[in-house]
């Protein structure tokens, strides 16, 4: 059957409108015809009704974000902790008045119970997880949900409070288990991808940058913690603590804390070498040994080096801008003993020249308790080395 180009163009407006159910199978991408003795070509109007667009590969539709979620995620756990809370009884009910009412029914507060939640991650496929210590004070036993439902009794093998690591077990196998970076690699302004459970919402990704890293204890508001900490912008919140930073590749850089409660657009993350050297130590020995020299000190500045010298209480003169400057030392303390003194300008620790009191708490972190550690001083304008035998980290004392 011959049509001409007015019949064709009818007849496949037709097949557009539902006409020739026949030939809906077909794909017309042109029609051609025979137009006064010249080949006519008519662009077509019509595509196979079942057509899908070109395939891709998941690969191809993920961003790296999505890549390294869908890498670690699996890893990463919920971590739910319930404590016994201790509370005294009003005085009002302590009255014989009301016990004669309520009887049995008055409030006991060895009932109390404090429900927690936050995060973890998954270091072995045999039920290794890693957490922050404040996750999990107080309790040995905590509920451990995995991404695709599962839950475990989780068996809590240590803590340090000192660094805010922990670590927890759970009896299965075969479990996807996180890859590790380096966070000393890390240069400020590379991205960072948080992922956790803040205020319960679980499986929640979050991302930013890293904004600075050697963060001290000091800066972030918590000096009782002897941590160097990164700063991200990527959003952490109650939940998130315990739970992974990730850099671009999908690896582990740090463990997330949220212990800024009035940080806006500042989260802090613990070094993945920190934490990972912490755990080792709970795992094999169930404690961490933090070594201690017992002094108190200070980053010196020019107008520090002015306000002291201009203060007759303290015993000593500053001669110079820059070290750190020993103001304290703990009777019977390592420090005390090897001879160090207050108003010493401490230069090097083990070898190694240092500029701030974040950089001598991090050389002696580094040492060993009961090993000789030399640290050279300013006194008085002459330089002394004096050999220290760090001690055991006491808990009840600063540094």
């Amino acid at each position: 059957m011959s049509l001409s180009l007015k019949q064709l163009t009818v007849y496949l407006t037709l097949l557009g409108l539902g006409g020739g159910a026949g030939v809906l199978g077909s794909r017309y991408l042109m029609a051609e015809e025979q137009v006064e003795g010249r080949p006519e070509v008519v662009p077509a109007v019509l595509e196979r009704f079942s057509a899908q667009p070109p395939s891709r590969s998941s690969d191809e539709n993920l961003n790296f974000i999505a890549k390294a979620v869908e890498q670690t995620g699996p890893a990463v756990v919920r971590i739910d902790a319930a404590r016994p809370v201790s509370a005294e009884i009003p005085e009002a009910f302590k009255n014989p008045f009301f016990r004669r009412f309520f009887g049995n029914e008055m409030p006991n507060p060895d009932q109390r119970v404090e429900r927690g939640t936050g995060s973890g991650f998954i270091l072995s496929a045999d039920g290794r997880i890693i957490t922050n210590a404040h996750v999990v004070d107080g309790t040995q036993r905590v509920k451990v949900t995995l991404k695709d439902g599962r839950t475990f009794e989780g068996k809590v093998l240590g803590t340090d409070p000192v660094t805010d690591v922990a670590v927890v077990k759970i009896e299965t196998n075969d479990l996807p288990k996180v890859r590790l970076g380096k966070a000393e690699n890390l240069i400020p302004g590379e991205w960072a991808i948080a992922i956790g459970n803040p205020l319960g919402l679980d499986n929640t990704v979050t991302v930013g940058i890293i904004s600075a890293l050697g963060r001290s204890s000091s800066q972030v508001g918590v000096p009782e913690k002897r941590v160097s900490f990164i700063q991200t912008d990527a959003a952490i919140n109650p939940g998130n603590s315990g739970g992974p930073l990730l850099n671009a590749r999908g690896e582990v850089i740090g463990m997330n804390t949220a212990i800024r409660a009035n940080a806006q657009g500042l989260g802090f993350a613990i070094p993945i070498e920190t934490a990972q050297r912490i755990a080792n130590q709970l795992l094999t020995k169930g404690r961490v040994e933090h070594p201690y020299l017992g002094i108190q000190m200070v980053t010196l500045t020019p107008e520090l080096r002015k306000e002291i010298n201009q203060d007759n209480e303290a015993g000593f003169k500053v001669t110079r801008d820059k070290g750190v400057l020993i103001v304290r030392v703990v009777p019977n303390s390592p420090a005390q003993k090897a001879g160090l003194q207050p108003g010493d300008i401490i230069q090097k620790v083990g070898g190694q020249t240092i500029e701030t009191a974040n950089d001598v708490q991090q050389r002696v972190e580094a040492s060993e308790v009961g090993a000789n550690l030399e640290v050279e001083v300013n006194r008085q304008g002459k330089t002394t080395t004096l050999r220290v035998r760090p001690g055991l980290f006491p808990s009840n004392e600063p540094e």
